[in-house]
């Protein structure tokens, strides 16, 4: 009996040995069946191999980038060339036709206030409606002023009729201001009078005009270049004793305003 479990011991340990050996054999089948370790350790080079024609692609399509990079580089710095050529004429060329027309031929400009060949016209507005505007006419007629000039200042938001007289002269409506003639001819606006003070040719062209004293103020009007109408008192009517009726004033303007006879006559 004793022999017999012994044989039955043994047995069941042969038995469970070799189901274990089974087992491990079958499972290092398993692997072998698949690839060996060596091959295993290779793939990851024939992994990393595969991408070099990817990199040739990458590598072609960089120099394609920079050389597309270093070509609008060449254009950007030739349109920057451009853009700055463009930026040191554009003080002449935003003058327009004026500047050309004074600087090639001045003399012969065809724009003509007629009555005026012996002063100085500068057609500008008092009134800040528009800030750009009342800056511009206020530094034009600081420059004549700094020359001391007697200018003859039409202020078309005093009196309405030099507007219409400067449209029908420049044959043209809705005029930029200001607008300067000097002896009759017309000279331009802001940008034209301010270059040319800037080049010393102002200077050149108001030789032999009589010139104010220093520090000198109409007393009359104030420099306003207006004073109140002496017919009517600035209300515009009159009163007629024959027809007993107000009438229309006739001598001064829409503002009952009337140039003043002092510094204007």
């Amino acid at each position: 009996m004793a022999e017999f479990e012994n044989n039955m011991d043994f047995t069941g340990k042969s038995k469970s040995t070799t189901i274990a050996s089974s087992f491990f054999n079958r499972s290092i089948t398993i692997h072998s069946s698949k690839s060996s370790p060596k091959e295993f350790v290779q793939s990851p080079s024939r992994f990393f191999n595969s991408f070099e024609p990817m990199k040739g692609k990458v590598q072609r399509l960089s120099n394609i980038f920079e050389s597309s990079k270093s070509h609008k580089s060449i254009l950007h710095g030739s349109q920057s060339q451009s853009l700055t050529l463009a930026s040191k004429l554009k003080p002449v060329k935003s003058m327009g036709p004026e500047y050309n027309r004074y600087t090639f031929g001045f003399a012969n400009s065809r724009i003509r206030l007629p009555g005026t060949s012996d002063r100085i016209v500068v057609y500008f507005t008092s009134l800040r409606g528009i800030r750009r505007t009342f800056e511009d006419c206020y530094a034009v007629r600081m420059i004549f002023r700094g020359f001391r000039m007697w200018i003859d200042e039409r202020d078309i938001s005093m009196d309405s009729a030099y507007k219409n007289e400067l449209e029908s002269v420049l044959g043209e409506g809705n005029v930029s201001l200001p607008q300067v003639f000097i002896r009759g001819k017309h000279v331009g606006g802001a940008e034209v009078i301010k270059q040319m003070y800037e080049t010393g040719e102002l200077a050149d062209v108001l030789d032999g005009f009589p010139r104010r004293q220093p520090g000198f103020v109409c007393e009359a009007c104030g420099d306003m270049r207006f004073v109140p109408c002496g017919n009517c008192s600035g209300s515009r009517k009159i009163f007629d004793e024959e027809e007993d009726v107000l009438k229309r004033c006739f001598i001064c303007n829409e503002n009952g305003l009337i140039r003043c006879p002092d510094c204007c006559s």
